[in-house]
C-alpha cells in the first residue's frame, strides 16, 4: 500500500494507519483491538497520531460562517449577530471552552506518551508539532477569554488541576511563546520537507504564527498601558515574521498571466480549471500553512460560493479601498464621487474592484449556466455568465471573494483556507515594527507592506514617510488600511479590533450603505413611493443597521456557567 502523497486533513486520525503498510500492528489487528499498550512504539504511530491535531486548523466553515473569529460578527458585518452588536449573553456551554480542552487533552497526551519513548531523536519532529499545536489551541483561548487554566498533561476525572483557578494572562502567553519556540528549534525548514509530508508544520509556519501571536499580545498590552511587557512581545514578533521573510522560502502569489486579477484567483486556486492561465496549486507559494482541500479527495462541503458571492458588506469598508495615487477617497483628485453606481470603483486600489462586485458588470458563479466557458470575456462567455449584477440589494455593497467562477455543484469547491499566508507575515511585520518603535523606515515599509500594496497596483505610490507627511497621513492609520484591505474575510478584522482597544470606537457605529441622496442609486434603489430603502443618514447614506452597542465586557466572551459551576474557582470575566 502507498503513503498518502500530499496531506489533505479530512479526519487525520489514526483511521489513517490503514494507509501505511509499514505499520504491522495495524496489519494484524482490528482498529478497534488496539490497547493503548500496543500502541506509541513506533515514530510512524505517533505521526499518525499528530495527523488529528490538523484537524484543528481553521477551516471555510469556522470563518466564512459564524464563529468566535468570523468577520460576520465585525464592524464590516450585515449579519445583526449578538455578538457584533454587543447583545450576547452568558452561554450555559461554549464549544470554544469544551473543545479548546478535549484537544488540549490530546496534545498532553501524545507529549506524555513521547517522554517513555526510548529514543526521543525519532519523535522529536511529531512532539514539536503538538507543542505547535497546544500553542495553536491556547492561543485560540486566550483571544476569547483571556486569562485560562493551563493544563500540560493529560487530566483524569480526580485531578486537582481541574479544580484550579484560572492562570493570567501572561502566564498563558508565555506558555505560548514557550512552545512555539521549542517547536521552531527542531520543525524542518519548508525547502526541508519531502513531498509526501507537504501541508506538515514546518519551521516557517511556526516562526509566522508566533509572529502573530506575539504582535497580538504586544499590542493588546500597548494599548492597555503595559509598555514594558508590550515591548519585549514586539520584539519577538519583528524577529520572527523577519525570520520568515529573510528565509526566501515562500513568494506572494503574483503569475504574470493573471495580472490585477491575481489575488482575486488565488482564493479559488484549484487545479482543475479554475482561473483564466490554468494555473494550479504548485504555483502558490504564499500559503505557509493551509487548510487543504481538494475537489477529488476532500471537498469543503459548505456552499461557499453561493455565500459569499453577492454577499453583502458596509460602506465603511469601501471607503478603505485608496485611490491610484496612494491618497484615501476624501483626500484624492483622482475620485469620482458617487453620482452614478460605478463612479466610486474608478481610480481606485485594483483590489477593490476584485474583492467587491461593480454594479451591472456581467459575474459567473459554478451554475450552468453561469460559469466560465474560456475565462476571456468574450461574447460565449458572457452568455453563460450569471448575468449583469444589480448591486439594489443591502447595503448596495456586495462581496466576491471566495466565489468560484468553475462549474461544479454546490459544496464541491476544493481550494485550500489559508491559516497563514505571507501577505499576513509582511504586514505583521510592518505593524510590529512600527508599534514598537513609534516609526518605521522607507526600507522596512518596502521589504514587507509595499509587497502586499503594489502586488496588483504597480504604479501607485508605495507608503513612505514623504507621502505620509506631505498629505497629512497618519501612518499608523495607513497600516491598519492595508491590513484591513489584504485580510479581508480570513478572521482577522474583530480580532484586531479588540487588541488595538478601538472596538468600542468602532463596532457601535451604523451600519452604512451606498450614498443614496443626489446620486443615481436614488432612482434605482427605492420602495413604494420612490422613497430609500432603508433609512439616510446626515451624509444621504443608507443605514442597514443601527443602535449598535459595545462595552468593556465585550472584549472579552463570558465563561460559560457550566464550568463555573464545575469549578468555582473560575472567576468570570470583568461586566459578565
Amino acid at each position: 500500500m502507498k503513503t498518502v502523497k500530499v496531506i489533505y486533513i479530512l479526519a487525520l486520525t489514526m483511521v489513517l494507519s490503514l494507509q501505511y503498510s509499514c505499520n504491522k500492528l495495524l496489519d494484524l489487528k482490528p482498529l478497534n483491538e488496539i490497547s493503548d499498550a500496543d500502541y506509541w512504539k513506533t515514530p510512524e504511530q505517533f505521526k499518525l497520531a499528530a495527523n488529528e491535531f490538523y484537524t484543528y486548523l481553521l477551516t471555510f466553515g469556522n470563518v466564512l460562517y459564524d464563529g468566535p473569529h468570523s468577520d460576520l460578527r465585525s464592524d464590516f458585518s450585515l449579519a445583526r449577530s449578538t455578538f457584533s452588536n454587543g447583545t450576547n449573553t452568558v452561554p450555559q456551554t461554549d464549544g470554544s471552552w469544551n473543545g479548546g480542552y478535549s484537544r488540549l487533552r490530546a496534545i498532553n497526551y501524545l507529549l506524555q506518551k513521547a517522554t517513555a519513548y526510548g529514543n526521543p531523536a525519532e519523535i522529536e519532529r511529531y512532539v514539536a508539532e503538538a507543542k505547535f499545536f497546544r500553542a495553536y489551541v491556547y492561543f485560540d483561548l486566550l483571544q476569547l477569554f483571556g486569562g485560562v487554566p493551563i493544563v500540560t498533561s493529560p487530566l483524569d476525572i480526580n485531578a486537582g488541576a481541574l479544580q484550579a483557578p484560572r492562570n493570567s494572562r501572561d502566564e498563558v502567553i508565555d506558555q505560548v511563546v514557550k512552545d512555539l519556540e521549542d517547536a521552531i528549534a527542531v520543525l524542518p525548514a519548508e525547502s526541508a520537507i519531502n513531498t509526501s509530508d507537504k501541508g506538515r508544520i514546518s519551521k516557517g509556519a511556526a516562526q509566522a504564527f508566533l509572529g502573530r501571536v506575539t504582535l497580538y499580545e504586544g499590542t493588546w498590552q500597548k494599548f492597555r498601558n503595559n509598555n514594558a511587557r508590550a515591548n519585549t512581545l514586539l520584539d519577538k514578533s519583528i524577529v520572527n515574521s523577519d525570520a520568515v521573510i529573510t528565509s526566501n522560502l515562500y513568494q506572494l502569489f503574483a503569475p504574470a498571466a493573471l495580472g490585477d486579477s491575481a489575488l482575486k484567483y488565488m482564493f479559488i486556486l484549484e487545479d482543475e480549471r479554475s482561473n483564466p492561465a490554468s494555473i494550479g496549486k504548485s504555483a502558490n507559494k504564499e500559503y505557509i500553512l493551509a487548510n487543504r482541500y481538494s475537489f477529488t479527495q476532500r471537498q469543503i462541503r459548505n456552499n461557499v460560493t453561493h455565500t459569499w458571492l453577492g454577499a453583502g458588506t458596509a460602506g465603511k469598508f469601501a471607503r478603505l479601498f485608496l485611490c491610484q495615487d496612494g491618497l484615501p477617497v476624501d483626500k484624492s483628485p483622482l475620485f469620482q464621487g458617487y453620482a452614478s453606481t460605478r463612479s466610486e470603483y474608478t481610480n481606485r486600489d485594483n483590489r477593490m474592484r476584485y474583492t467587491m462586485m461593480l454594479d451591472s458588470n456581467y459575474y459567473w458563479d459554478n451554475e450552468n449556466p453561469g460559469s466560465r466557458i474560456n475565462w476571456t470575456g468574450d461574447a460565449a462567455d458572457i452568455a453563460n455568465s450569471r448575468g449583469r449584477h444589480n448591486g439594489a440589494s443591502g447595503t448596495g455593497y456586495q462581496t466576491q471573494k471566495w466565489a468560484s467562477e468553475r462549474r461544479l455543484n454546490d459544496n464541491e469547491e476544493g481550494y485550500d483556507w489559508p491559516v497563514i499566508r505571507l501577505a499576513e507575515v509582511y504586514l505583521n511585520y510592518a505593524e510590529a515594527v512600527f508599534e514598537r518603535n513609534g516609526s518605521i523606515s522607507d526600507d522596512d515599509l518596502n521589504k514587507s507592506l509595499n509587497l502586499v500594496r503594489n502586488r496588483v497596483n504597480k504604479t501607485m505610490p508605495r507608503l513612505s514617510n514623504a507621502l505620509v507627511t506631505a498629505n497629512g497621513l497618519d501612518m499608523r492609520a495607513e497600516i491598519r488600511r492595508e491590513r484591513a484591505i489584504e485580510l479581508c474575510l480570513e478572521g482577522f478584522r474583530l480580532d484586531d479590533l479588540k487588541r488595538w482597544k478601538t472596538a468600542e470606537i468602532e463596532m457601535p457605529m451604523n451600519i452604512t450603505g451606498v450614498k443614496w441622496t443626489g446620486t443615481r442609486w436614488q432612482t434605482r434603489y427605492t420602495v413604494s413611493g420612490g422613497n430609500a430603502p432603508f433609512p439616510l443618514d446626515a451624509n444621504g447614506n443608507l443605514i442597514f443597521e443601527s443602535g449598535r452597542v459595545w462595552t468593556e465586557k465585550n472584549y472579552l466572551l463570558p465563561i460559560p456557567s457550566q464550568q463555573i459551576q464545575l469549578n468555582p474557582q473560575l472567576e468570570q470575566n470583568p461586566g459578565w
